[in-house]
């Protein structure tokens, strides 16, 4: 689930941390860093339960529209097939799933009347009153509203708050269990082991994440030596912290992950500048980046494998 970009950003967060706190050492920062990971997956985890308690809660609006003494044609035609259809329920039914809820004790993160107004305020969209006047829906329809409820839920400010209160990192992780959770709605009935696909892989977490903070973390001296010269009429304690950061990682990047294109280094280093500093960061590292690459290359310590990768 985690892209190389998503572990990059990780791994800034923690050289961030550690370079805001002088006690933090590399393994306490590996261990923050193994942590994060496991709360993205963690994340995946509560939002794809959300959406089912949301969707559950048509079973309570079932029972009070049956329960009023006058009901209406409307009332008396409701159905709870937003939770009672076989996509909703291959997901209720999947063991492992369910074992995965109680491992993270996600239940107890719950609020009733949170999400009874996260339903009552979908409940008021044509998309979903159109869905229950439909007496015939197929696998299709219950999808597009299950897909149609999520939408409805990322756009909701109190939604962003409520899985912001819960997990930290929903703002860094949106856009990956957004995805995440929309390619596991598509893909219903669900799978019995469909979850595994989101479960953070080793080959991007350890292998490359993890390798890369330790290298950066074991030869900041090194490196700093390496980017000095390139600085010109700038003093290093001037550069922005972040910016710093990120220069480092893009010359390990460069010089220790041989199979890692050249332009990929570069245009992934500039683009997470764009988001996470300053307005000036991405010319800025854009520039140093480009001599130190050239330098590099004439002292020969970028070895890339492939055709085509210093390119």
């Amino acid at each position: 689930m985690l892209s190389r970009r998503n572990v990059r950003i990780k791994v800034m967060q923690m050289l961030y941390s550690m370079s805001r706190d002088s006690k933090l050492g590399l393994n306490d920062i590996v261990n923050r860093y193994r942590s994060n990971v496991q709360k993205s997956f963690e994340l995946y985890l509560f939002t794809l339960l959300s959406l089912l308690r949301i969707a559950g809660y048509s079973k309570n609006d079932a029972a009070q529209k049956g329960a009023k003494l006058l009901p209406s044609e409307e009332d008396k035609q409701f159905t709870a097939k937003l939770v009672d259809n076989s996509l909703v329920l291959s997901l209720l039914n999947n063991q492992g799933l369910q074992q995965e809820f109680k491992k993270y004790k996600l239940a107890s993160k719950f609020d009733h009347d949170n999400v009874r107004l996260f339903y009552t305020d979908f409940a008021k969209t044509d998309e979903y009153k159109e869905y229950i006047k439909d007496e015939n829906s197929s696998e299709e329809g219950h999808r597009d509203i299950l897909l149609a409820l999520f939408k409805h839920l990322i756009n909701s400010e109190s939604y962003d708050e409520f899985l912001e209160d819960n997990y930290s990192n929903w703002i860094d992780d949106k856009s990956l269990i957004v995805g995440a959770i929309k390619k596991t709605i598509k893909a219903l009935p669900a799978e019995e082991s469909f979850y595994e696909e989101y479960r953070p892989a080793a080959e991007a977490i350890e292998d490359f994440g993890e390798k890369l903070l330790r290298k950066v973390c074991e030869t900041d001296e090194e490196l700093l030596g390496l980017i000095e010269p390139t600085l010109r009429n700038w003093d290093a304690d001037r550069v922005a912290v972040l910016d710093m950061i990120l220069i480092k990682m893009a010359l390990c990047e460069l010089m220790d992950f041989p199979s890692i294109p050249t332009k990929v280094t570069l245009n992934e280093f500039v683009e997470i500048s764009k988001l996470y500093s300053t307005d000036k960061s991405k010319d800025f590292i854009n520039g140093i980046l480009d001599r130190l690459m050239k330098q590099l290359h004439k002292d020969g310590k970028i070895q890339k494998t492939g055709r085509g990768l210093q390119e």
